[in-house]
């Protein structure tokens, strides 16, 4: 597989943003867009066969609710949402990598949330928590993740367009710019696609046919390609 190029990794971070922010907010109050059968068919799969089979998975649910008025889905979809990752009584399936790293786990805030809390200090990145969510909440981790394929495209475009002659390393390159951010692909394997599996599982059990199991199918094919691509 070929290296993904900075307008690669820009679209990748528009990507995971869009992923992100879904998770965080139920559609109530985000966009709608998922619900669009032609926003799924537009959607970059990266040459991912897995990312493109999700897309068409999400576009044939959003087509099957198409007689449905759009305020009577949104608010299916925000239902869902509660259900899975709020409750009450508690989430169906809790959105936070501590509670998904084990059998049994039922409190939060362990030493991932610790480990994220660093890396968005370190990365200079201040989380707007009106939510109070933990900090290794799926959808900051990809919102994080965002951030790092942007700042990653960025300096893989300024090394492309660079006259000199010795190659720029892209960690020689975040180190002199002052930042300690990790490579994408390194949070990705020690993050989110650790614990996503189990974390889906969880959907996919309480909610089977609903729009966040695919909404995840979608987001572990992303990462797989990216850590694939390198």
């Amino acid at each position: 597989m070929s290296a993904i190029r900075p307008d690669e990794l820009e679209a990748l971070a528009d990507a995971y943003a869009f992923l992100g922010n879904s998770l965080l907010r139920p559609m109530s109050q985000t966009a709608s867009v998922g619900l669009d059968a032609g926003f799924w068919a537009a959607f970059p799969d990266f040459g991912s066969e897995a990312a493109a089979a999700a897309a068409r998975e999400l576009a044939l649910w959003a087509e099957a609710g198409s007689s449905a008025a759009e305020t009577d889905r949104v608010r299916d979809v925000s239902v869902e949402y509660t259900q899975l990752f709020v409750g009450p009584p508690k989430p169906a399936a809790p959105p936070w990598e501590t509670m998904n790293r084990a059998e049994g786990v039922t409190v939060g805030f362990g030493e991932p949330t610790f480990q994220m809390r660093q890396l968005l200090s370190a990365a200079g990145l201040e989380l707007s928590n009106e939510n109070r969510q933990y900090e290794d909440h799926m959808g900051i981790e990809l919102l994080y993740l965002s951030e790092l394929c942007r700042r990653a495209g960025a300096r893989k475009g300024e090394a492309a367009s660079s006259t000199a002659s010795e190659p720029v390393n892209d960690a020689e390159a975040a180190e002199t710019a002052g930042e300690t951010a990790p490579e994408p692909t390194d949070f990705i394997t020690k993050h989110p696609l650790a614990w996503i599996d189990f974390f889906s599982a969880r959907v996919r059990e309480a909610a089977p046919d609903g729009y966040f199991v695919r909404l995840l199918a979608l987001t572990k094919a992303l990462l797989q390609q990216q850590v694939a691509c390198g």
